[in-house]
């Protein structure tokens, strides 16, 4: 085996001496050397050779090691025909492999790079003619195989201040090296006909420049050289791309450093540019996907975490969703795809549809027991009555299996059982029913606060619990907490203490919370607070007080609207809009009786939104009230059957009913029952429910409902507590 490696060397070095007695290859031997020590290196034998001559690399280590560098240089430079370049760089590159940084860079020191490029540069751009082609394509591969060794010591000369931590002249010598090939390749790094380890160095260097600006704290270079990087014409490989726009994307998303819109230079017009980091990030990311999904790349996890967390912070989850559907089979589990989509769709208010992706991966055939799908589910179905029954199930099975390491989540179970419980109570037909699921429903909410005592949420959810049970002097205790822990910070305390004080009929004590929430809140996230203010006002008897009221609401209300656009953003979805506050002083105006106000304000309303219950309920108590009884039947039929859940739509239309005939009762009652089944707190539907059983004869029926309707009315808040839910 010794003598076959021996020949094996001998016809290497033959056909290299042969090669470079040709015509125009003894001026860049370098190449070749660099290929050949290569070779050698894979059989085992330490040397350098060309031109048929071999310099055992012991004999240059000695001298390195001795401090004669231009010896060294010497012995390579008479031994093997190189110029001054090529024979430092290789010295460099040797002293590099040795692990001796300091050495290579006294090395590479020496290297006059631009002398080195502009003597390459002519032999790499000239255009040859047809008749010299196949010369000149030779002379052509062994320039650009000797720009790739010069520009390989420089790179190295890179790696080796990177590691003495001279962070900042790295990155100044990686700049050279890619301004070098630049200088070279004026249009760009040809496809083809390329030296490899040329188009290696500068694929090396391309991505080390940004990440040597990042470690030497120069955040807005380093956006420079990443987008130069990616706009840049270097002929990289899909991996080497898809890694620096990946690394682009992680530091705009978590850098901290806002970066800069791209230059004018660099804009395609009609192209988008994105207007932040979050943007960018996005766009990066989405591309990296899109090479995954045609294969070009392989499949990386980290670029779905790092687009979930920039989408979900712009709120854009259905973006996901779709990025996820558009992934290709086999690359995701089906059961963690339904799973992810199924999240994105609850945080796009898709709640049905997230909730059947649930069931599909909660089937006993796939995966019944696990926890956080379990959790989800049962937080959707907490969110609706049609579903609570099913979410408590969803809940009692999470709490069965968070045990062990999954313990902690224990309480988030007993948390989401509480809540559909009490959403449960709510669709319950039988009193007792109710009764006994309200009971449950808060004890549990107390299990779930002994496994999580420092969970806001819990807070409000246990005060606005107890109020709807008009249990206010423990609603009140939870309310005060749930503003101490917060700081504050959170719109719906103050919303909910106000609330619990107007139900113990404190309002000059539930007025001083609303203004001091409206000192703490942007005037753009006012308009809950200014609608309670205004039914505060009202309460109070000052009437007009509460126009203004409105009427400041109003001007806010229009201004964001104006401001916003036709297309308002999401977040605007769940405050109070313009049609609300039209109708809020048409109800305001309709309480003093100005009926020609009330007019003007439900057209003001209904021309905002023509298809309105509540609208059709105002109109049919001023016809009401003017004693224009069939037109308010109609308004208050009409209002029923646009909205068959209103509870004042129903009320209205039952105590109408009990006052025109003795035949409709009970068609009343039943609507007056149905009423109460909705929401069994309401004082007004337990008052006409008794005025129906005395015109009736059931006077006992009766003195229990008027009783029930006293005792509500005393603990009415100014707004129903479901609202906060």
């Amino acid at each position: 085996m010794p003598e076959l490696a021996g020949l094996q060397r001998e016809r290497v070095k033959w056909c290299v001496s042969r090669y470079m007695l040709m015509p125009g290859n003894q001026s860049t031997a370098s190449a070749s050397a660099s290929a050949l020590r290569d070779l050698d290196e894979g059989m085992g034998v330490k040397e350098f050779c060309a031109n048929g001559i071999a310099i055992k690399t012991t004999e240059v280590e000695a001298k390195l090691d001795e401090g004669n560098i231009q010896e060294a240089e010497s012995s390579l430079r008479e031994g093997l025909s190189l110029n001054f370049e090529e024979a430092r760089a290789l010295l460099g590159r040797l002293e590099y492999q040795r692990g001796n940084v300091e050495g290579a860079l006294r090395v590479f020191e020496g290297i006059d790079l631009h002398a080195a490029i502009q003597r390459l540069q002519p032999s790499l751009t000239e255009k040859p003619s047809r008749k010299a082609r196949s010369l000149t394509d030779s002379v052509h591969g062994i320039s650009q195989r000797a720009a790739g060794l010069v520009l390989e010591a420089i790179y190295l000369k890179t790696k080796s201040l990177q590691k003495l931590r001279r962070l900042t002249e790295a990155a100044s010598e990686c700049k050279s090296v890619l301004d070098a090939v630049e200088s070279i390749f004026q249009h760009g790094i040809p496809d083809l006909q390329v030296d490899t380890k040329l188009q290696e160095t500068v694929s090396q260097a391309v991505e080390l420049l940004p990440e040597l600006w990042k470690q030497a704290g120069s955040h807005h270079e380093a956006i420079s050289a990443y987008r130069r990087a990616l706009l840049g014409q270097w002929n990289l490989d899909s991996d080497c791309c898809a890694r620096i726009q990946k690394k682009f994307a992680v530091f705009l998303l978590y850098s901290g450093v806002e970066a800069a819109s791209p230059s004018l230079s660099v804009q395609i017009e009609g192209s988008y540019i994105p207007r932040n980091n979050l943007e960018e990030a996005i766009l990066l990311l989405m591309i990296i996907l899109r090479k995954c999904c045609l294969g070009k790349i392989k499949w990386d996890q980290s670029v779905m975490e790092h687009l979930t967390f920039a989408l979900s912070v712009c709120g854009q989850t259905s973006v996901l969703a779709k990025q996820l559907e558009e992934g290709r089979p086999g690359i995701l589990n089906r059961v963690d795809r339904w799973n992810s989509l199924a999240l994105c769709y609850s945080a796009a208010g898709e709640n049905k549809d997230a909730l059947d992706l649930l069931r599909k991966s909660l089937h006993k055939h796939e995966r019944p027991n696990d926890l956080m799908p379990l959790l989800l589910a049962a937080k959707i179905c907490s969110q609706d009555s049609l579903y609570a029954a099913e979410g408590t199930k969803y809940a009692e099975r999470a709490v069965t299996n968070a045990q062990g390491i999954d313990e902690h989540l224990k309480g988030v179970g007993l948390r989401m059982m509480g809540l559909c419980l009490g959403k449960q109570a709510k669709s319950s037909s039988s009193d007792f029913e109710r009764s006994h699921l309200q009971s449950e429903a808060s004890k549990l909410l107390e299990e779930a606060f002994v496994f999580e005592r420092k969970n806001p949420d819990l807070l409000f959810e246990l005060g606005a619990q107890y109020a709807e049970q008009r249990n206010l002097n423990a609603a009140l205790h939870y309310a005060k907490r749930f503003i101490d822990a917060t700081g504050g910070s959170i719109l719906n305390g103050w919303r909910l203490l106000a609330l619990i004080l107007s139900a113990q009929k404190r309002f000059s004590e539930a007025m001083v919370v609303i203004d001091t929430a409206l000192d703490e809140t942007v005037k753009w996230e006012q308009r809950l607070l200014l609608k309670m203010k205004a039914k505060l006002k009202i309460s109070q008897s000052l009437p007009m007080d509460a126009i203004e009221t409105y009427r400041y609401l109003l001007a806010l209300v229009q201004a964001q609207r104006k401001s916003c656009g036709p297309l308002r953003s999401t977040h605007l979805a769940d405050k109070v809009n313009e049609f609300e506050v039209w109708h809020g002083i048409a109800n305001l105006y309709s309480s003093l009786s100005h009926w020609k106000d009330v007019e003007i304000c439900l057209e003001k309303a209904q021309a905002l939104n023509q298809y309105s219950a509540e609208a059709l309920q105002t109109e049919g108590t001023m016809c009401d009230v003017r004693g224009q009884l069939n037109e308010a039947l109609a308004a208050y039929i009409n209002a029923v059957l646009w909205e068959p859940d209103s509870v004042p739509c129903k009320i209205s239309l039952g105590a109408l009913l009990s006052k025109m005939s003795s035949n409709a009762l009970p068609v009343a009652k039943g609507l007056l029952s149905d009423a109460l089944r909705i929401d069994p707190t309401n004082s007004k539907a337990w008052y006409w429910l008794g005025m129906v059983h005395r015109d009736d004869g059931r006077i006992a029926d009766a003195m229990e409902c008027f009783q029930a309707a006293a005792m509500l009315e005393e603990t009415d808040p100014v707004e129903s507590f479901s609202s906060l839910l």
